[in-house]
């Protein structure tokens, strides 16, 4: 009998253990942590953005792959920004190279952002000038596009770069194949001056074709600039080679020391395609005084007089490019 009650005390307490443990959760873990909380924004207070900067060479050429296919305007322009840093500084990093620079870049010069444009052209004017030189052709292909472009605003950066050009490699550009006909061509598109007709309209000035600049609020002064730089482009075309000083040596050195330009021979253009007389190359200002008289002279002087009858800021431009033909072909 004692026995039988021990039992049936020990399933009572038992039974009462169970069920005061009825509704309660499983005990948790000491290292739980809770994940049901739903938040909107997570705030950190103090953040701080680590680069490694062991490989500059790589971050230069992440950069310019950003200022080329980035689709917002401000990580296009913050990445040339960091070039043209990269490019002032002392010493200058520069892994791929001005000629690598250029390719990368040159497209930009059609950029529908204006931040983008005007940052491009800082960052052509840290280029080293020597090393801008070989490339002049490729970079006048893309100057004469945005000059016949269709935006008034990318046509007038346009001719900041072409001002740019002018300084840094006036020669090369007014001697490169194709660098004095087919600019004139593209003068001739924003100017609205042709020079088949320029010859025929000997009293009235302007020739039929429409300027490019007309209908646009900014017409008389964005016609005004072009009208400076072609007077510029004129200037440098026609300005002449420096004297060279006598050497009793100069025959010799002529045929047996070697170069010392890239390229001395293009003017044969002995490997390359076919030229008209367009993408002829016109080395000297002679060869140049004559070709533009033979076909400019009478077009470029009707549409020049034509702006000087407008007087304002078009008037004083024309005035300015008449001095300039008067000094180069005079």
């Amino acid at each position: 009998m004692g026995s039988s009650n021990k039992k049936k005390k020990e399933k009572k307490k038992d039974f009462q253990k169970a069920k005061l443990k009825i509704g309660k959760a499983k005990a948790k873990a000491a290292n739980f942590t809770d994940t049901s909380f739903k938040a909107k924004s997570i705030v950190v207070n103090q953040q701080t953005l680590v680069t490694d900067t062991s490989d500059t060479a790589e971050q230069f050429k992440q950069n310019l792959s950003l200022a080329v296919n980035a689709k917002a305007d401000n990580q296009r322009r913050d990445a040339l920004a960091y070039i043209t840093n990269q490019l002032s500084a002392n010493p200058r990093n520069n892994p791929l190279g001005t000629s690598g620079v250029l390719t990368k870049l040159l497209p930009l010069l059609s950029d529908g952002s204006a931040s983008v444009r005007t940052q491009l052209l800082k960052l052509f004017r840290v280029l080293v000038p020597a090393e801008v030189g070989p490339h002049v052709e490729k970079v006048l292909m893309y100057i004469r596009g945005g000059m016949t472009h269709l935006s008034n605003d990318i046509r007038n950066d346009t001719l900041n770069v072409l001002e740019w050009l002018l300084e840094v490699a006036g020669d090369e550009t007014a001697s490169c194949p194709g660098g004095w006909l087919k600019t004139l061509n593209s003068f001739s598109s924003m100017l609205g001056w042709n020079p088949s007709v320029g010859s025929a309209m000997s009293n009235k000035g302007w020739t039929s074709a429409p300027r490019a600049t007309l209908g646009t609020k900014k017409g008389p002064e964005a016609q005004a600039r072009q009208i400076q730089v072609l007077a510029k482009f004129l200037q440098t075309g026609f300005r002449p080679e420096a004297p060279i000083q006598y050497s009793p040596m100069a025959y010799r050195d002529n045929i047996y020391r070697l170069p010392g330009m890239p390229n001395p021979f293009a003017y044969l253009n002995l490997f390359g395609t076919p030229r008209d007389e367009d993408s002829e190359m016109y080395p000297d200002r002679i060869s140049r005084q004559r070709v533009f008289d033979a076909k400019w002279r009478a077009a470029i002087s009707a549409g020049m007089e034509g702006a000087r009858k407008e007087g304002g800021t078009v008037g004083r431009a024309a005035a300015t490019l008449d001095r300039a033909l008067s000094a180069g072909l005079g």
